[in-house]
């Protein structure tokens, strides 16, 4: 089988001959570029400054040459611009990071130091305006910093927190029908980030690509108003999610099945031990516009929908199968109440599983290769019968993570899969 016939079979709850891989392919799925640097090394890859594909969390390109040695099956297919707003792609210029490491970067990536000695990031790569991001001095990835004006009540209104979602336009769409053939001629199975559909994401409510953020940008605020103003957080996830549809219909016309899964929301809805919000809460404010877009995608295309939860979401997941998600992401086997096997037996029918492949916590970081080995063999074992379940570590593989545990898991990816290494 090829990778995207595997992809398939995986997505439909049908044993593949190979479990599928995804190391990359998302914002949520990859590897920060400290640790792809030490792969590259570990592997005896060419010394070459490993290109960032995400500004935000300093993730790296899982190049062809890693393609091939991890075994990947899914490839992304990349949106114009990052999280902080400014275009992700050629030409690409040399940075030194605060840990000594030269990364590839793009025009944009323009940073200043504060006199605490933590970088700075700006909106759109315009250092006239105040800095939307902050990247600690002893740091590896940037937070966003929270540029809130005073909240008057009475002036609120929901097209504040709207101003970043407009409609797609012509040249976005010819971007996504370039970069969307490229991506499927990998012969790899491929995965979007469209844009629009993170319907309360905090990565995104402080609006770092925004110069100057207007309504509810504080998290604690945003936090604040699901109890407080429900009807504000409604309104903007209506609005949202009309303008998603639509913008999904322009794109369906120039992309059509040249991408195999799109990724839709990234909002947290648990926590270690618990979760951020009552299950009533999620049928009252998300399931009716999750379940808009995802139908919408059902209906005319024959995309899968990814959604992203870290915590505690057992809870939740019949929800996520209520609204409609095909893929949940990332599985994290270590919070309360995620048992795999509980998972896969009271859900595996119904979502596909793309993630909890290794608890990035406490295992990959700090433990043995052996120790590594044992529980990818043993949650692979568990979760990949039957299919539907897409290899990844429970989230992003963070930087000063030791390249033996990093390949040890590589290794023993390749060794559920029969294959040599």
């Amino acid at each position: 089988m090829t990778s995207k016939e595997r992809f398939d079979r995986t997505v439909n709850h049908q044993q593949p001959n190979q479990m599928v891989v995804d190391f990359g392919s998302t914002s949520v799925t990859g590897i920060h570029v400290q640790s792809i640097e030490n792969l590259r090394k570990y592997y005896g890859l060419e010394n070459k400054p490993v290109r960032v594909t995400d500004p935000y969390q300093m993730l790296g390109e899982v190049d062809q040459e890693l393609i091939e040695i991890m075994g990947v099956d899914v490839v992304a297919a990349r949106g114009r611009k990052n999280g902080f707003g400014f275009y992700n792609h050629e030409p690409f210029m040399e940075y030194l990071t605060n840990w000594g490491q030269t990364v590839l970067v793009t025009e944009g990536f323009r940073t200043t130091r504060d006199e605490k000695g933590d970088t700075l990031i700006f909106p759109e790569g315009d250092t006239s305006s105040r800095p939307s991001g902050r990247m600690p001095q002893n740091g590896y990835f940037f937070d966003a910093i929270i540029r809130q004006e005073p909240v008057e009540e009475d002036k609120l209104d929901p097209k504040d927190n709207l101003e970043e979602f407009g409609l797609v336009s012509g040249s976005d769409l010819e971007y996504w029908n370039v970069t969307t053939q490229k991506a499927r001629a990998t012969g790899k199975a491929v995965i979007a980030g469209l844009g629009g559909t993170a319907l309360g994401d905090i990565a995104h409510i402080p609006g770092i690509k925004l110069k100057k953020p207007k309504g509810i940008r504080d998290i604690t605020e945003w936090y604040m108003s699901i109890l407080m103003r429900p009807d504000y957080i409604r309104a903007i996830f209506d609005r949202q999610s009309e303008i998603a549809v639509e913008n999904f219909s322009r794109l369906h016309q120039v992309i059509g099945d040249k991408v195999d899964a799109v990724y839709i929301c990234g909002t947290d809805f648990g926590t270690q031990d618990s979760t951020f919000f009552a299950p009533e809460q999620f049928d009252d404010l998300w399931l009716p516009y999750y379940k808009r877009i995802n139908d919408w995608v059902h209906t005319y295309t024959n995309w899968k929908t990814f959604k992203h939860s870290c915590g505690a979401v057992e809870p939740f997941m019949s929800r996520f199968i209520a609204a409609g998600f095909d893929i949940i992401n990332p599985v994290q086997v270590s919070a309360r109440g995620m048992d795999p096997v509980l998972l896969k037996k009271k859900y595996g029918k119904d979502l596909v599983f793309w993630g909890g492949g290794i608890d990035t916590q406490k295992t990959l970081p700090y433990s043995t290769p052996e120790a590594v080995r044992e529980e990818v063999l043993r949650l692979c074992d568990i979760f990949a019968k039957d299919g539907g379940f897409v290899f990844n570590t429970v989230h992003n593989i963070q930087a000063n993570v030791p390249v033996e545990n990093i390949v040890a898991m590589i290794n023993a990816v390749k060794e559920f899969n029969g294959q040599k290494f």
